[in-house]
Parts: structure tokens; sequence; C-alpha cells
């Protein structure tokens, strides 16, 4: 169907889904328009979306590659909703060469055998938060998101980076917050909060470093400041704990509201004919972490399915929310929880090629060690409101429910 209008789209996330569903009626790419009146292209074609992630014309680089961002010195930089997206200097919103080297600098932190690594520090956290749930009682209703689903992977980027606990928890209010506010004067305020707080964090580590991220990040500036800019530093510590909870948040609240939702799959995973792996796959599959992400942008001109061409310098949307449920990939059924699903991990829901989420190992060991701990100690979970009722977090990114408010019902022994 060719496109008529331009949609305006929801940064709200109010339906994300139903969003892009219909987007994806007018092609594997639309033009849509975001806030400020900048108009980029969403993708919503997994094919198409692959090819671009993995095509050198294609950057995450606003100051190289926008010609509207105007080097970080324009309206947009000033005054966007959505620049925090794009201002940032961090290996996410780099490109070529220092992609590779801000990549590195943290890669050592998620290897393999780190990750396995952690796995008894993850059991012991999620056995601390099974007992403090416990203490409410079946009857009372508990928001499981904020006491389980955040708070195990907020503790674990904690120790892996070295924030501390007083800092911790202002740190996770102040960008949750920036997260979803919408107006100008919030972001803003946010903006120099988040921005205060880290840099608080690094003159913290550098008065007395530790055996963690954060502390070898200040390390290697000290060594060779070529490598590691202060505010590639302190970008590079806001993206690591944003997406090192955020994302695992989204992905424990969701698997938890679609097993709630769906006895029958529920059924088949306490009956063996699935498991966790799967739930955590075809979770990840229906409800991406981060819905889409802004932004990317055309180095040259990229031709694309239907005679179309994305100019150089217009920005691009990736919708990884579309490509997990793209019927030509996951069948015409791609909208329902289906544990048994072949297609399960088929998905893109961490991203793909070279900016392919570098901790997607870790919150697949944390989500795998805490959905069958939190069913197994509440064998009668329940949700404590109809699906109907839980809200959406105001993001078009961040994809969960502001809350998941759960009855625990009774508690099998520890």
């Amino acid at each position: 169907m060719t496109q008529t209008s331009l949609h305006v789209l929801d940064t709200a996330g109010r339906d994300i889904q139903g969003e892009v569903a219909a987007l994806r009626a007018h092609g594997p790419a639309a033009r849509v328009e975001l806030p400020g009146g900048v108009v980029s292209w969403l993708v919503t074609d997994t094919a198409l979306i692959k090819q671009l992630l993995t095509d050198p014309r294609i950057s995450r680089d606003a100051y190289a590659h926008w010609p509207a961002w105007e080097n970080g010195e324009g309206e947009l930089a000033r005054t966007w909703p959505l620049a925090m997206w794009v201002a940032d200097r961090n290996m996410i919103t780099s490109y070529g060469d220092a992609h590779r080297r801000l990549r590195k600098l943290v890669a050592g932190a998620f290897t393999a055998r780190r990750t396995r690594d952690l796995k008894p520090r993850v059991e012991a956290i999620v056995a601390a938060l099974l007992d403090g749930l416990a203490a409410h009682g079946p009857d009372r209703p508990v928001d499981l998101r904020a006491e389980f689903a955040q708070a195990l992977p907020a503790a674990v980027i904690s120790e892996l980076l070295g924030i501390p606990d007083d800092v911790r928890g202002e740190l996770l209010g102040v960008i949750g917050a920036w997260m979803t506010a919408q107006d100008e004067a919030a972001i803003a305020e946010y903006t120099r909060r988040g921005y205060e707080l880290l840099h608080r964090l690094v003159d913290l580590k550098r008065a007395e470093p530790g055996d963690d991220l954060v502390s070898a990040l200040i390390a290697a500036r000290a060594e060779d400041g070529t490598r590691l800019s202060e505010r590639e530093l302190v970008d590079t510590v806001l993206l690591t704990f944003t997406a090192g909870h955020e994302t695992t948040t989204n992905l424990i609240d969701q698997a938890v509201f679609a097993l709630l939702t769906h006895p029958a799959q529920l059924a088949a995973v306490r009956s063996g004919a699935a498991g966790w792996p799967d739930v955590v796959e075809e979770s990840i599959r229906l409800e991406a972490p981060f819905a889409n992400l802004p932004l990317r942008f055309a180095v040259s001109d990229v031709e694309i399915p239907g005679g179309q061409v994305i100019r150089a310098g217009e920005p691009i949307l990736i919708s990884f929310a579309a490509a997990g449920r793209d019927p030509l990939v996951h069948g015409p059924d791609a909208d329902e929880f289906v544990v048994t699903r072949p297609t399960r991990a088929d998905h893109i829901g961490f991203g793909h090629g070279v900016h392919f989420c570098i901790g997607a190992p870790l919150a697949r060991l944390e989500a795998g060690i805490a959905l069958p701990a939190l069913f197994g100690r509440f064998p009668d979970l329940a949700l404590a409101a109809t699906p109907e009722a839980l809200s959406p977090l105001e993001s078009f990114v961040s994809n969960g429910h502001r809350e998941l408010p759960v009855l625990l019902g009774r508690s099998s022994d520890a």
C-alpha cells in the first residue's frame, strides 16, 4: 500500500505494536514525523532491518552524518525532546573506528566467561529478592516490576560498574523519569540531574577506585586520553547502566505478564513440554525490550525495496518491536505468545550486526534464573489487575509496564 500521508509517531508509546502494524501495511519502511517536525524513515521489515544494520552506509553518529544535528550546536541539540538518544558520545552512537575503540573498552566486562562467573551472584540476589517479596504476604498487591524485574538487573549492573547503593537509587529514578518524560522542560531537568549524578560517581571512583568497570574506564583514560575522552567516559557509564538494567527489566516484566495471561503456555513450561529458555526467547520476540531505537543516518544514498531511496543524511528509526512480529518471519500468528514457536529465537530483540547488545548474554542469564525461581517460589502467582488496566511506560523506546501488580499467593519453601 502506498503511503499517502505522513504519520506522526506517538512517542508516548500508547500502542507501540498497533502503530507499527499499521505502518507495516505501507511497505518495509514508511516515513514518519517525530517531535519537532523531524521526518524519519521507520523500518518494520526484518530483512530490510538486517540489511541496514550491517550496511557500512548506515551510521549511528549524528555529529558526523546528520546535517540537521549541526554537530550538536543547532536548535535540535538545544530543544529537541529526543536529543538524548543521539547526543551521547559512546559506543552505541558511534561509527566505524570510533565504535570499535569504545566497544573494546567495555567488552572485557561482558565476556562469556565473566558472564558465567556471575551466575552464583545472580542466584543469590534473586533469592534475597524473593525473600523480600514473601514478606509482603500472599494477598497484598506487589509491584513486581519495581521490586523484582528492575531490582535484579539494577543490582547486577551496579555491582559490575561499581555504583554505590546511595547513588544507584537516585540514578534509577532520574533515568526512569528521563526516559518517559515528554515535555522539554522536564527532559532538560532530568538531563541536568542525570549528568550531575554521573559526574559525581566518576569523581567518587577516581578518589577510591575498585575492581569495577567505571574504575577500569577511568584508568584507561588516565593511561591514554586519546582512547577515551571525559565525555565518552561519562556517556559510556550512562549507556552501560541504562541498557544494563532497562532491557532486562522489560524482558522479565513482559515474560511474567505473558505467562500470567497465557496459562496454557505456563502449563507447558511447568510440564516440561517447553523450557525456561524458550520463555525468554519468545518474550524477547513478542515484546522487544527496546521497541524502537533512535536514530541511524544514511552516510550515502541507499536504495531499498519498492524503488525508494533513503537519501544521504536522512534519519532512520529501526523498529525492533515490528521485527519481532513480522509475519514473513514468524507466521500469521506472530502476535501470539507461543513458547514452542519454531522461530522463537529468530528475533533481533537485542539488535543485529556491529551494534548487537554486548550485554545480551547477561540479560538472558538473569531472566533465565529469575523466572523459574519466581514461579517456583510463588506457584499461585497472579495479576492483581486486569490486563487491560495495566499501562505501558510512556516511551516508544523502552517497552514495559509502568507497574506490574501481582498477588503472590502461597510461598513454597525457599
